[in-house]
């Protein structure tokens, strides 16, 4: 079913991108909320992201990538994003927004703070959304045995703080 939307939006059809979004707009946002903790922020992100997604749609080279694709797509609008506000927001309010967390899953994103920014990403996404680890060595661009570790030293100190 997803593979014939995909195909159908890389043939520019509108409606069919658009069911493609819906079906992955919790991703993408709770992806964006990892990253980014200013709502508005997040919007733009989402926003930058289903047009690039649009734009570039035809490229996409095998379609079953298409998640792992867009998630990159996103998590670079969010990198983007954090560079400009690390030239503009003074570190006294970019640590007041750092306490902001979803309200469904409370628990887990706030354990998620625990870990550095790339291990929190990694959790989110093999966690979070069920990316597997392939798929996450590709949308970090890192290698799959980076992301085995980083996992493994994340879910340590995750087990160090509840024991706690």
């Amino acid at each position: 079913m997803n593979m014939l939307l995909i195909k159908r939006a890389q043939k520019h059809d509108t409606d069919a991108f658009i069911e493609l979004i819906e079906k992955n707009k919790t991703a993408l946002y709770k992806v964006a909320k990892a990253y980014l903790k200013n709502e508005e922020d997040i919007a733009d992100a989402m926003q930058d992201t289903i047009l690039s997604a649009y734009e570039h749609i035809g490229e996409l080279r095998v379609v079953s990538y298409f998640k792992t694709w867009l998630t990159r797509i996103l998590i670079n609008h969010c990198t983007d994003t954090l560079r400009r506000q690390r030239r503009v927001i003074p570190m006294k309010q970019a640590g007041e927004q750092a306490g902001t967390f979803l309200e469904s899953n409370y628990e887990f994103y706030e354990l998620l703070q625990e870990l550095p920014e790339q291990d929190r990403i990694l959790f989110l996404l093999y966690y979070g959304e069920g990316f597997s680890i392939r798929e996450i060595a590709d949308i970090m661009e890192c290698n799959e045995n980076t992301v085995k570790s980083r996992l493994q030293r994340g879910r340590k100190k995750l087990e160090h703080v509840l024991s706690c």
